[in-house]
């Protein structure tokens, strides 16, 4: 890993997908003019987060409109970019899809979300991905010039078994487009994203949209970015912003000499 300055891109989505390409293009141009050579976007960046809009927006990978847009202007820019995710049309199926797109606009990375957001919380929020979307069977972790990132999507955070995966495979850097909502956003955001760095020794970077101020899924947003040791480097609140810190190897290199848990592990004993 080298030390580089990562940039998480909390915009507000629409229902037009090409305003939303608008949209992120001005904030990822404007994160690549202050030096960032990571820029992640939230969540279904290109889309409403809700059911009914899944099939309606759903492309194929690597093509499709969201794939041109993301691979253009990483090559453009020269930057390293997670497409926060999309509806993935694929074998008549749509999944909850994240891509990595390297600074030649080359996809380095796919990762179709493991665990379906299938909740019912009383006097909260009920809402079943399920019900339109399959669920993904891989754990996604790729080598790049930055160091090595691993890609997760949202509800997969509560699911540490498959975040210790990927830090056994390497991973440097934890990258969770995410949208967690104003019932679970509060209780847990930043919970999760801080014991996930700790627990594996990693960074963590966990982008959510903003909410729109017409309705529709309430998004917690919360943006952030994690040291290993738990320090949250950058966060905002529920506004659009972007989010941006510098993750310095050196750091990383410290605290897994200081705190070596990853190989303290006792899988001989952990066995049921």
């Amino acid at each position: 890993m080298e030390s580089f300055r990562v940039c998480l891109v909390q915009m507000r989505v629409e229902q037009d997908r090409e305003a939303n390409f608008v949209r992120a293009r001005t904030e990822i141009e404007g994160a690549a003019s202050e030096g960032a050579r990571l820029v992640v976007l939230p969540e279904m960046f290109s889309c409403p987060y809700d059911v009914e809009s899944f099939p309606r927006y759903a492309e194929e990978l690597p093509a499709g409109p969201s794939a041109d847009f993301l691979s253009g202007i990483a090559a453009t820019l020269g930057i390293y970019l997670v497409g926060g995710s999309i509806p993935e049309a694929a074998g008549g199926k749509i999944y909850n899809t994240s891509t990595l797109w390297g600074p030649t606009g080359e996809l380095l990375l796919t990762h179709r979300k493991v665990h379906l957001f299938d909740v019912d919380i009383p006097g909260g929020i009920s809402f079943h991905e399920s019900a339109c979307l399959s669920a993904g069977n891989q754990v996604s972790v790729v080598q790049t010039e930055l160091g090595r990132i691993g890609l997760a999507i949202c509800f997969d955070l509560r699911f540490p078994e498959q975040f210790r995966a990927m830090a056994l495979a390497g991973a440097d850097l934890l990258v969770l487009p995410g949208a967690f909502n104003t019932t679970t956003g509060p209780a847990h955001w930043e919970s999760l994203n801080r014991a996930r760095a700790i627990e594996n020794t990693c960074y963590l970077a966990a982008c959510s949209p903003a909410p729109h101020p017409a309705g529709g899924y309430p998004a917690w947003g919360h943006s952030m970015i994690v040291d290993p040791w738990g320090e949250i480097l950058d966060q905002c609140g529920r506004e659009a912003a972007r989010v941006t810190a510098v993750l310095d190897p050196s750091r990383l290199e410290e605290l897994r000499h200081a705190l070596p848990v990853l190989r303290q592990r006792r899988p001989d004993v952990y066995g049921l």
